[in-house]
C-alpha cells in the first residue's frame, strides 16, 4: 500500500474476528519494531507477544480494551538501559518504545493486519501479572488481528485540524 494511503486509512480497530494473525505477518510486524531507531541505538525495547489463554486473561483483567484480538503485543522498555538527556529530567525510554510501537502499527497496516494502541491499564499491575522483570516498564499494549464484520473507524476518524492549527514555523 502507498504510504500516504496507509496513514490516511489506518484506524484503531475496536472489534476483531477470530481469524489469527499469520506467523509471517507477525514476524514482519516485529521486524519493523526491531529496525526502529532508538536514542544512541540502545534498543531498550522488549516486545512480549501475548497469545496464550493465560496471558490474554491477564490482559483482560487489566483492561476492557482487547476487543477480542487474539494477539496482543506488550511494548516495554528497560528503564536501566536508557539515554538520559541534558538537564537530567527526561530519558529515552518511553519515546523509543513509542517509536518502536508506531513502526509496528504502520507495519501491521501494511501487512493488512488491524491494530489498536491501548494505554487504558495500570502498567505496574499488568507487569506483575505477566511476570515481567522489575527493570522493565510497559509503555502500551497493541491489539493485532483482523477486523470483525461491521467494524470500522470511529465516526470522527477523518476529522483533522488544519495543518495551520497544529504547525508553526519559527
Amino acid at each position: 500500500m502507498e504510504f500516504k494511503q496507509l496513514v490516511r486509512e489506518r484506524y484503531s480497530c475496536k472489534k476483531y474476528s477470530e481469524c489469527p494473525v499469520e506467523e509471517e505477518k507477525l514476524r514482519a510486524i516485529l521486524e519493523a519494531g526491531r529496525l526502529a531507531p532508538t536514542a544512541k541505538n540502545l534498543q531498550e525495547q522488549h516486545i512480549y507477544v501475548a497469545r496464550s489463554a493465560e496471558a490474554l486473561s491477564s490482559i483482560d483483567a487489566a483492561t476492557p480494551c482487547r476487543y477480542g484480538a487474539g494477539t496482543v503485543l506488550v511494548v516495554a522498555y528497560d528503564k536501566e538501559n536508557v539515554f538520559t538527556y541534558p538537564g537530567g529530567k527526561r530519558d529515552s525510554g518511553a519515546e523509543d518504545a513509542a517509536i518502536v510501537a508506531t513502526h509496528m502499527i504502520l507495519a501491521a497496516a501494511n501487512e493488512g493486519v488491524d491494530s489498536c494502541w491501548i494505554n487504558f491499564f495500570d502498567p505496574e499491575k499488568l507487569a506483575k501479572a505477566l511476570g515481567l522483570p522489575e527493570r522493565e516498564e510497559i509503555l502500551m499494549l497493541m491489539d493485532l488481528g483482523y477486523a470483525a464484520p461491521g467494524a470500522g473507524p470511529l465516526p470522527n476518524h477523518s476529522n483533522r485540524k488544519a495543518l495551520e492549527e497544529t504547525v508553526s514555523f519559527l
